[in-house]
């Protein structure tokens, strides 16, 4: 039987697939082929990268006009500055694709041969010289994790492919793509070799395109969840269909994740007559969210980095970032981390994306959060809105404050502190979504739990800015109109220097909105 795939390329005869090559336009690509370009295809990770070339490597041999090897590079990540060892081993995996590929087992003789000739910055140069042509078809060279390598073997990489672009198709590849997660344009590669950065376009200006491997949309999640239930009759309820596609957007890993989950993992969904619906969906994602996956884990990795955070804490906070370079713009948006909404404007990539920034950065306050006893339960089990503001008023008189440090954006601690206690607050009973923006100076958040839910909106008085209860009011009005909600809580935390202590400031008092819902007004 065949399955979702989550690990690799896809393989037909293993997985459910979309054919690889209709994710992107064929007749361009191989338009370049044929006029002997040098291109680029960059895609974030667990995209279908791989599996494009793959299924153009095959296309393109079975065709008969061109002979293709695809090879990853990324064993020579390790070589990082040390320019022998890292041509030793991209030397290493064409010849290693050669034969497996082509059942080409001369390239390992001829690094020997070329080695001592051409030394570490020209073994590449001549090996492909000479492998160009010893063969009677043009040579198209697929080469995959390009951006593992840094420094000087990438630098050498790029400057061998481009001294011998000239001698191209006989003595050279016809045609090179390099693939990688970044379009190499954006590369400031700093090379010990170098007295100043060099960008990558300088370094490969052969490049006639780059190409970006997108998403799924809406008729591609269709079709692929269809294989399952063209192979097994497990149907799909049309709302769990669009579930699956507001959840990720198209992302193919989080599609095949979300439904490998839900049909292989969870022992309702294996129970091929009962439908796949909305509640094994959501119960799937929160499943994925909770284990950390890796496709996941990565990308909360990412956060720490100065180049994400200068972006996506604000964004958090809902304030405008100062001044943010295009080649940060540019590497949030190729991790995938962010995309372009209509309009122009920077949004995080998919729901599920939106959950996992704040969660990931809230984990650290979530794990010292000291125990709490659920007061905020009725008898029955649901949920007291007002036992719940007792309980957090208590919790953050007590621990609020302390617990701040532990998260690690400064601007947004509150906002995370806040968070990590209402993720332990539905402890897997219930959700906290959250929904926020560049600019939009605040934070929604919706908690469901069972039959109740509850919106709340956070603001922060900032030094210089007057007290944001008038505008609050107004946004929460909003909010809540579209969640359907005639009440809510807005949270106003106190940031300015001269703001009292806590125990003078912490307050909570109820307000009308102006469209005349009853609003808790709670002062931190």
């Amino acid at each position: 039987m065949r399955f979702f795939n989550t690990e690799g390329p896809v393989r037909p005869d293993d997985h459910y697939c979309l054919p690889p090559l209709r994710r992107w336009d064929l007749a361009e690509v191989l338009g370049l082929i044929e006029q002997k370009k040098y291109f680029l295809l960059h895609a974030p990770r667990q995209t279908g990268k791989t599996s494009c070339l793959l299924a153009l490597m095959t296309h393109l041999n079975r065709e008969g006009r061109y002979r293709a090897v695809y090879a990853n590079l990324e064993t020579a990540q390790t070589a990082r500055e040390d320019v022998a060892r890292g041509m030793r081993a991209v030397c290493g995996a064409i010849a290693s694709a050669a034969e497996l590929y082509l059942g080409d087992e001369r390239l390992f003789d001829w690094v020997d041969t070329v080695w001592p000739r051409y030394g570490a910055d020209g073994v590449l140069n001549g090996l492909l010289k000479r492998w160009s042509e010893e063969n009677p078809q043009p040579l198209v060279l697929l080469l995959d994790e390009v951006d593992a390598l840094v420094g000087d073997t990438l630098i050498s990489l790029l400057r061998q492919l481009r001294a011998g672009y000239t001698q191209r198709p006989v003595a050279f590849p016809s045609t090179v793509v390099l693939c990688g997660v970044r379009d190499l344009r954006d590369y400031r590669i700093h090379a010990r070799s170098e007295a100043s950065p060099i960008t990558g376009g300088s370094a490969f200006n052969i490049k006639a395109k780059s190409l970006r491997l997108g998403d799924f949309n809406a008729e591609d999640v269709t079709t692929l969840l269809g294989e399952h239930t063209a192979e097994t009759d497990q149907v799909f309820t049309p709302e769990a269909l669009a579930r699956v596609w507001h959840l990720t957007l198209g992302q193919p890993w989080l599609v095949n994740a979300l439904a490998y989950e839900a049909c292989f993992e969870m022992a309702e969904g294996r129970e091929r007559t009962r439908p796949i619906d909305v509640a094994l969906i959501e119960e799937a994602k929160e499943r994925l969210i909770l284990r950390r996956v890796t496709h996941l884990d990565q990308l909360a990795d990412k956060l720490l980095e100065p180049r994400v955070r200068r972006i996506i804490e604000p964004m958090l906070a809902g304030t405008a970032p100062k001044v943010v370079p295009e080649s940060d713009r540019d590497y949030l948006l190729d991790l995938g981390l962010l995309r372009r909404a209509e309009g122009g404007g920077l949004v995080v990539a998919n729901p599920i994306y939106r959950e996992v920034l704040p969660r990931a950065l809230a984990s650290g306050p979530q794990d010292f959060l000291p125990q709490i006893s659920p007061t905020w339960l009725n008898p029955d089990g649901s949920l007291n809105p007002e036992q719940l503001l007792a309980a957090f008023l208590a919790f953050w008189r007590q621990h609020g404050e302390p617990l701040l440090g532990s998260a690690p954006y400064h601007e947004i601690a509150p906002h995370l502190v806040l968070m990590a206690f209402l993720q332990r607050v539905v402890n897997g009973n219930g959700t906290v979504e959250r929904e926020y923006a560049i600019g939009r100076g605040r934070m929604d958040l919706c908690v469901r739990y069972a039959d109740a839910t509850l919106g709340i909106e956070i603001k922060v008085w900032r030094e210089g800015t007057p007290d944001p209860l008038g505008d609050g009011m107004v946004q929460l009005d909003g909010y809540l109109a579209g969640l359907g909600l005639d009440t809510g809580w807005l949270v106003i935390f106190d940031r300015r220097a001269a703001a009292p202590p806590l125990a003078e400031r912490l307050a909570e008092e109820a307000h009308l909105s102006p469209g005349g819902r009853r609003i808790r007004v709670i002062r931190l």
